[in-house]
């Protein structure tokens, strides 16, 4: 039986992009781009701070970083505690110690029960990105405007000066880039379409999206894939210096990757951070910046 006419049917199947965020824009069809200072590669370190509850909503889905085991699971919440306790300590440590600064993306309730963590970061000189309301408050469709507005409008009271945004999980519905927009971010951290800052496009005006590989994050590598430490820095370096090889070619781009204080705050992870710091370090023209630190490189040269 053939299929009916309808199933061959959509709407936005056209010459290009089948969304109206940004273009269609192929690497090798596109003009290269030079930032002022002459850096390659911008590296971005993105650390996420996050509440997880101990019997988290089902719906539309748990995040990753979830319980697994039947209520209450103390194994799994108590590691994540660890975390935000420990862990993001020693990071903070790293990081001073090898002069990069990262963006911390926070969920609004972590703000709230953790205050001497927030002063931590901020004291440190790191930029603070608002990261929802915790685990449990997923951004999908079937949220109505109203009550996206309002996980949108909880985390905005409490990170007030944010301009960047990452969504729980980097979950978002069809809404999200231009309720955030209308709330006052300028960057978000969800997508990664490209291998430089793409302008995401919405009725509200121009969101930046800074590439943020998933495929680089410590939780996918180490635990969903229970690769070693040495696996995870050998594929951030080779991340950064792939991208730097294409200087000539392509010219300046940028990617970012996750470090989880219940990961790489380890004991027996941790120096894996500086490892991978001090081999980025030695690639010409590989710098670590803040995610407001690339969108105003990169948005420079792009007005």
């Amino acid at each position: 039986m053939p299929l009916p006419n309808s199933y061959l049917e959509y709407k936005h199947r056209k010459h290009g992009m089948d969304q109206h965020h940004y273009g269609w824009n192929p690497a090798d069809r596109r003009d290269r781009i030079e930032l002022s200072s002459g850096e390659k590669v911008h590296a971005n370190i993105i650390v996420p701070l996050e509440f997880f509850p101990l019997n988290p909503p089902a719906s539309p889905f748990k995040h990753p970083g979830a319980m697994k085991t039947p209520y209450p699971d103390l194994r799994h919440f108590t590691t994540r505690d660890y975390g935000n306790r420990v862990g993001v300590f020693r990071i903070l440590e790293v990081l001073a110690r090898n002069d990069v600064k990262a963006t911390f993306a926070i969920n609004a309730e972590i703000a709230k029960r953790y205050p001497p963590l927030i002063k931590a970061v901020k004291e440190a000189g790191h930029e603070i990105a608002a990261h929802g309301v915790s685990t449990a408050h997923i951004h999908y469709e079937d949220l109505s405007i109203e009550e996206e507005q309002a996980y949108i409008s909880e985390s905005r009271s409490i990170f007030p000066d944010a301009k960047t945004w990452m969504s729980p999980a980097r979950n978002e519905s069809t809404r999200t880039l231009e309720l955030i927009k209308q709330a006052g971010f300028d960057i978000c951290l969800d997508w990664e379409a490209d291998s430089r800052p793409l302008k995401m496009n919405t009725e509200a005006g121009s969101v930046c999206a800074i590439p943020h590989y998933n495929e680089l994050s410590d939780f996918k590598l180490l635990v969903d894939r229970s690769q070693s430490e040495k696996e995870w820095i050998y594929q951030i370096v080779e991340a950064a210096n792939y991208q730097a090889n294409l200087y000539e070619k392509e010219g300046a781009s940028s990617f970012a990757f996750t470090v989880t204080p219940y990961v790489l705050g380890l004991p027996f992870r941790v120096q894996a951070i500086a490892d991978a710091i001090n081999s980025i370090k030695t690639i010409n023209g590989v710098e670590f910046k803040t995610a407001q630190e690339t969108f105003a490189a990169f948005n420079a040269i792009t007005r």
